[in-house]
């Protein structure tokens, strides 16, 4: 009796786990060649190039804190399969659009609607609180984190092998990719959130950022949780914002051994979310393996930072790597302790926290290595990035252990297997849905 009920379940969070990896793989594919457009744009001019660039990802993430909170307000009120699908079919019509585009405020325009049609990501994630047993979110959460870590290993490679042929060759294979997923979307993605625990009304107080935000006023516990997720995601930026420049600056690499590294860094991270999470979770509980996986963190960081050689860099790796149980544990903390027909908007809350980690945090990586690269400091002093990123995971380390000393009793909501109710988008979709007692 087993196997019907869970399979509905099963295929929901498979399509989920592909829906994000499809969107991580799309981002992923332009990243080697974005900039080489805009600066194509610009007659050849790198500094032009680069402070475009930099007005692009900040634009990105400003579409991303405006419009989550919008996003996870109408999967509460209209259901999540909806807001998901029309996600999708935006992103890939948005990336249809860029790679047509002849201007560069027409490919501006095209990425402020991909940080926009790319906001589902909170979605998802109320998603995976909607239809798993909240013993099993851990490593529910997991999974979508195993999908970055193989979202961002792959496609930066591909998209540099197809934009060495055309540059605009990756958008093309990102149109397909998010177009792909749409339909497949269409054909077998149930709904998880049944009419009956949909918010009455959609609330543009609850939609906006700062609405969402107060959300979370109502639950405290959960508020210092969040700002747990808030201090790792400001950690994570040192990744992208520094790390080339520090490799080349402390231990001489180029882009070949700096790829070799990233790599090697995604491949731990897949195995730490895909495999380790839900091991973690069942043998210490969430908040030890969230306790754990923080430490692990703080300790990583400050071993890249005071790493001397380039083979020291890739020994912290696997130390740092454990870092990755520490999110998905304290997502399934926190999804605990909201109501169901709130899930959405807090997921959309979370990822405005950490849109603002997106815009804040680059700023205060980059000036803290251009002070080390413009006074010569080597030895320790070449790592201080890694070392500020090291401290912020300890402070969340020491805010989670505070928030969840005392933790209330979760809210109760009905059984995830109650909530998937097939839609009737095609015959080929047959989702049946048993009782909720069929699971036990």
């Amino acid at each position: 009796m087993d196997a019907p009920s869970t399979e509905p379940r099963r295929a929901a969070l498979i399509f989920i786990f592909v829906t994000v990896l499809i969107d991580i793989l799309s981002f992923g594919l332009i990243i080697p060649v974005l900039p080489h457009l805009i600066e194509g744009f610009l007659n050849g001019d790198v500094s032009k190039a680069a402070v475009w660039y930099g007005w692009f990802a900040t634009a990105f993430m400003a579409m991303q804190f405006l419009f989550t909170p919008v996003q996870g307000a109408l999967s509460d009120r209209f259901g999540r399969r909806p807001v998901i699908l029309l996600s999708n079919l935006g992103l890939g019509l948005d990336f249809m659009m860029m790679a047509l585009v002849n201007s560069l405020p027409l490919l501006f325009i095209g990425r402020l609607i991909s940080g926009i049609t790319a906001a589902s990501f909170s979605t998802a994630n109320a998603y995976i609180a909607d239809v798993t047993p909240p013993d099993k979110r851990a490593g529910a959460f997991g999974m979508i984190g195993m999908a970055f870590g193989i979202g961002f290993v792959i496609a930066p490679a591909i998209g540099g092998v197809l934009g060495e042929i055309n540059p605009r060759l990756p958008f093309w294979l990102a149109v397909g990719l998010a177009l792909t997923n749409f339909l497949y979307g269409l054909l077998v993605l149930p709904e998880s959130l049944p009419p009956e625990r949909r918010s009455p009304r959609f609330d543009w107080s609850h939609a906006n950022p700062i609405g969402s935000l107060r959300l979370l006023r109502r639950y405290p516990q959960v508020l210092g949780l969040v700002g747990v997720l808030f201090l790792m995601a400001m950690a994570h930026i040192v990744y992208p914002s520094t790390f080339v420049l520090y490799a080349d600056y402390r231990f001489g690499w180029g882009p070949k051994m700096v790829g070799y590294t990233l790599g090697f860094v995604g491949v731990l991270g897949i195995v730490v979310q895909g495999g380790l999470v839900k091991r973690f979770v069942a043998y210490f509980g969430e908040r030890r393996t969230m306790l754990f996986g923080l430490a692990c963190g703080a300790i990583g960081f400050a071993l890249y930072g005071l790493a001397p050689t380039g083979g020291w860099f890739w020994a912290a790796s696997p130390i740092a790597a454990l870092w990755g149980v520490a999110g998905p544990a304290t997502q399934a903390m926190i999804s605990r302790q909201v109501d169901p027909t709130e899930q959405g908007r807090l997921q959309g809350a979370i990822s405005s926290l950490s849109s603002i980690a997106g815009i804040i945090a680059p700023t205060v990586f980059t000036r803290t290595f251009a002070a080390v690269s413009q006074n010569h400091l080597h030895n320790a002093w070449a790592g201080i990035t890694f070392g500020v990123a090291a401290l912020f995971v300890a402070l969340g380390g020491l805010l989670a252990i505070r928030v969840t000393a005392r933790l209330p009793a979760p809210v109760a909501a009905a059984s995830p297997t109650e909530t998937i109710a097939p839609e009737p988008v095609a015959e080929s979709a047959e989702l049946e849905v048993r009782p909720a007692d069929a699971d036990r």
